[in-house]
């Protein structure tokens, strides 16, 4: 039986090869203890171009993994993450060539370029004319990388997860395309045939998309060779399990192998499930071209369903079939897409991510039409109060798109998807290509889109396509102009933003003013409403600035633009004009208990109940904050927030307005100005005034957004007022002062080079002051962390009372004059709140007898790891007083880095005082840093998104 199956695999190359087929004969030899895969491999690869290759590309992504500075490596970096950098060097993998032929096992000469180091370029030994086909002839060894990185590879329980794991061609269509793993999911292959024989040991199971052909028992080693093939593929992924979880379930279109599950849900309603989502891609898409195809729980993690749909289980507000169906239908629907349209993932994947999500809003529109975005909890008392509560599942595509629409984030479509930041990559991007295609659909009314979407699948399956293809092929099947959805919608980071500008109403017609308050080609839906009831639709096109159309006079009582909401529309507020007259067009006020999500129809006013810890001066204090943030960002934002000190029993509280202008295509990307104003206290029984206004500029590389460097530009006057009770146990020794501030800030964050360069110029009447502050940080490859931090400060002018220092340059603990640290306890001078150390100026832990410089300073902080998170610190400085000598001082210990810059603690040892662990009440010489701002602490989570 052996014998003969191979006869029929030689059968069957020679006629593929004949025919100018790829061919993938792959036999792989698994050891399981060592994590290695021994691979021997015959490539035969045909030339389909009119060109005469002189060399081929192989891509070998296995070996993105080989080192810490591949781009895969980088990749990680970029993301915050630092399991790979710290991983030990048999948890990464790499791949050992030891022999690369052609068919007459003449040695090819191959290299790996610079750049990268998962791709193999081999010069041929003649070239390859157009038409024919070369066969190239390799064995190879790989170590496979642990799971923990990318979800592929080897799990802690010795199981193995393999995508992209074999060597395989590169696409050659007049230029080659070839780039490397950055995580993305995204190898841009040719179809091949693939022969595929694996052998391991007998406890473990194969699970795959091609089809299976043979098992090949070897009792005597208790090992076994799974044999299975497949045509026309590109799917690599591949399971071996000792116990594995697939279900696979026959349906009438084809057969669905799927791993993904849903606790509770019986069996047989999972089967009905799976078929009518078997049923539904095929009457999309057209028949699958294969027998199987898999989906996986590795599939659906890396692109789940955001939002509401990841809470726990207690907490989930959707039934378990609703969650188990998108679940399966998402992760159905990209691979069905992947595996018959043949875009090039990385350059034009908008389509197919357009396509998926187009098709999922479609299926629940089908299917669930009532299903809201709260899901159950609409109907909860108190939730059911919230718009939130009355918008569709679907407005969530909206929702995170407009996400990052709103803080200037967006990106066009036709970014390659490694530049994108990986909001925009897993979220954003794909919402809006699917939301461009409803808007297409919509727009298009003398076509079904969604039929034409069936025929130009049916029509490209299989074969090389680009989006190109797709854009030729709508516009022969549509009379309407769509010339905008590719340039302005995909191309372009082009913002929809209507609004009806003017009505005016004489006799028998009504002249109606539209404008387009962005520079786009895009068109705009208007509705004609009577008594609320939608009596008429017309498309509206080409309006450069301002448009006026004339419509007939009838019964309609209201216009508005885009009723549906099927456009992705920066604002929607502005939407809508009646007839009876201007002064109804104001939206009412409506207040609300917490923040909600935007609504067009009124103006919103959000009202949160405030239990705060101040500080130990205030205590507890009660209030409440009134504001208008949504949680999409608005331009114009206000806060007003009363509070009562339960501890100072004082009234105290805060107020600010601010304004941002985003600025499109271009490095200054975002100007901020406004207001603050507060009234606390800052000791007992004292309390300060400060008003601030500013005006901020912020900078980024406009052609990069994944690059994290930013530079600030900040002005701002702050005005300090303070006043003291009966009870005031500190004095005033300044007077209150005005200090105008002008700082410049570079920073240019990472997890494994950090970086922020700042200067700071300070101006008043009785000083003026200029201090620079460079901060760098570096995990080396070793995995020693090395943090240096340089501070220099000089008055320029000082004329603030010789006997105080509560301007001067701190060594320890700043006195904050500008009221902009978060003390716990501003003014202590003993007890736990005076440990806490905010790093800023001197940047010195020890108390020394020198705290303060009134003329000039500078300093350098020096940290580095010892074992983990512990490290050992070091300051030296010099510290110089008027009419005195300069100081030298220094201070050493141990850190605690248990979270950078958010929860660190200093145990002081040596210093200018000597040993201090042996010196009295040590335990109040121990230093902390905890902040407890939540906006500081999402810091954590936006780094790695956006």
């Amino acid at each position: 039986m052996n014998r003969n199956f191979y006869i029929v695999c030689a059968f069957v190359l020679c006629s593929f090869v004949l025919q100018g087929q790829n061919l993938l004969d792959i036999d792989a030899y698994v050891d399981v203890d060592t994590k290695t895969i021994k691979i021997t491999q015959k490539i035969v690869y045909n030339n389909t171009t009119s060109d005469t290759l002189e060399q081929v590309y192989l891509n070998d992504w296995n070996n993105s993994y080989s080192t810490k500075s591949t781009p895969l490596a980088k990749r990680f970096e970029e993301e915050f993450s630092t399991k790979f950098h710290l991983a030990k060097n048999d948890q990464r993998g790499f791949t050992a060539i030891t022999q690369l032929q052609d068919n007459k096992t003449r040695e090819l000469n191959y290299e790996r370029p610079e750049q990268h180091p998962d791709v193999i370029k081999v010069w041929l030994n003649s070239p390859l004319l157009p038409g024919e086909s070369y066969e190239i002839r390799l064995s190879y060894s790989l170590l496979v990388p642990d799971a923990t990185f990318t979800d592929y590879g080897v799990t802690k329980n010795k199981d193995f997860d393999l995508k992209y794991w074999y060597i395989t061609p590169a696409v050659y269509d007049g230029k080659w395309h070839y780039y490397s793993n950055k995580n993305l999911d995204d190898l841009f292959i040719p179809k091949a045939d693939i022969s595929l024989r694996i052998n391991h040991p007998m406890n473990y199971s194969v699970t795959t998309a091609l089809d299976y052909v043979n098992i090949i028992p070897d009792y005597e080693n208790k090992r076994q060779t799974t044999v299975h093939y497949g045509r026309n593929r590109i799917e690599t992924f591949l399971s071996l399990n000792k116990f594995p979880r697939f279900s696979f379930v026959q349906t009438d279109d084809f057969i669905l192998v799927s791993n993904i599950s849903e606790k509770g849900l019986p069996v047989d309603e999972k089967a009905l499930l799976t078929d009518r989502i078997t049923r539904f891609l095929t009457d999309n898409f057209g028949s699958y071209p294969h027998k199987r195809l898999l989906v996986t729980n590795i599939d659906y993690n890396k692109n789940p369903l955001y939002g509401l749909n990841q809470l726990p289980d207690f907490l989930r507000p959707f039934p378990d079939n609703f969650q188990y169906e998108l679940k399966l239908l998402k992760t159905a629907l990209k691979k069905y897409i992947d595996n018959t349209l043949l875009l090039n993932p990385r350059k034009e994947y908008w389509l197919s991510d357009g396509l998926q999500i187009y098709y999922l809003m479609k299926y629940v529109n089908m299917y669930y039409p009532d299903m809201k975005l709260f899901g159950s909890l609409a109907n909860v008392w108190g939730l059911r109060a919230f718009h939130a509560a009355d918008l569709d599942f679907n407005f969530q595509y909206f929702l995170y798109f407009m996400e990052m629409a709103r803080k200037n984030r967006d990106q066009p479509l036709t970014t390659s998807k490694d530049s994108l930041i990986k909001f925009n990559a897993n979220i954003a991007g794909k919402y809006k290509a699917g939301l461009g295609l409803n808007y297409l659909d919509d727009f298009a009314e003398d076509i079904e889109l969604s039929e034409q979407l069936t025929a130009f699948l049916s029509a490209y399956k299989l074969q090389p396509v680009s989006t190109k293809d797709f854009e030729a092929f709508i516009n022969s099947k549509t009379d309407k102009n769509v010339d905008w959805f590719f340039t302005d919608y995909i191309n372009s980071r082009k913002k929809i933003d209507f609004k009806i500008k003017a009505l005016d109403t004489k006799g028998d017609s009504i002249k109606l003013t539209i404008k387009n308050k962005r520079k786009n080609t895009m068109p705009i839906s208007l509705f004609k409403l009577k008594n609320d009831s939608v009596i008429g639709k017309m498309w509206v096109e080409n309006i450069d600035s301002t448009k006026t159309v004339v419509i007939p006079q009838d019964s309609s009582d209201m216009f508005i633009l885009d009723y549906y909401n099927i456009i992705p529309e920066f604002n929607q507020r502005d939407n809508y004009r009646s007839k009876k007259g201007a002064f109804l067009n104001n939206k009412p006020f409506q207040f609300r208990l917490f923040k909600d999500i935007e609504d067009p129809d009124y103006n919103q006013v959000f009202l949160m109940p405030l239990i705060e810890f101040n500080n130990i001066y205030d205590g507890f204090t009660l209030g409440s904050k009134i504001y208008n943030k949504t949680i999409l960002r608005k331009r114009l934002n206000y806060r007003f927030s009363p509070q009562y000190a339960t501890r100072s029993k004082s009234l105290t509280g805060s107020a600010s307005v601010f304004y941002t202008h985003n600025l499109e295509n271009q490095n200054l990307f975002d100007i901020t100005y406004g207001i603050s104003a507060g009234y606390q206290s800052f000791a007992q029984d004292a309390f300060f005034t400060r008003i601030r206004p500013s005006i901020s500029f912020t900078f980024r590389d406009d052609k990069d957004f994944r690059k994290d460097r930013t530079d600030r530009i900040i002005a701002r006057y702050v005005s300090i007022e303070r006043e003291l009770g009966p009870d005031a146990i500190v004095e005033i020794d300044e007077p209150d002062y005005g200090v105008f501030n002008l700082r410049y800030v570079r920073s240019n964050p990472g997890i494994i080079n950090f970086s922020r360069f700042a200067t700071d110029f300070q101006i008043a009447d009785k000083f003026s002051k200029l201090s620079v502050n460079y901060e760098f940080r570096k995990l080396t490859k070793s995995n020693r962390n090395v943090n240096l931090r340089l501070f220099a400060g000089v008055f320029l002018e000082n004329n603030s009372d010789p006997t105080s220092d509560y301007f001067s340059f701190a060594l320890d603990r700043p006195t904050d004059y500008l009221f902009d640290l978060n003390y716990l306890g501003r003014s202590e001078a003993s007890g736990l709140f005076s440990q806490q150390i905010i790093i800023a100026e001197g940047g010195f832990k020890s108390q020394l007898d020198t705290p303060f410089a009134n003329q000039w300073m500078a300093t350098a902080n020096f940290s580095t790891s010892i074992w983990r998170y512990i490290q050992a610190y070091g300051d030296v400085g010099f510290v110089k007083n008027r009419f005195d000598s300069a100081n030298f001082v220094y201070d050493s210990g141990i850190r605690l880095n248990l979270v950078e810059d958010y929860f660190e603690i200093y145990f002081p040892l040596y210093s200018n005082r000597g040993w201090e662990i042996a010196q009295p009440n040590y335990d109040q010489r121990i230093r902390f840093m905890f902040t407890v701002d939540p906006q500081v602490l999402l810091g954590l989570f936006r780094r790695r998104w956006y």
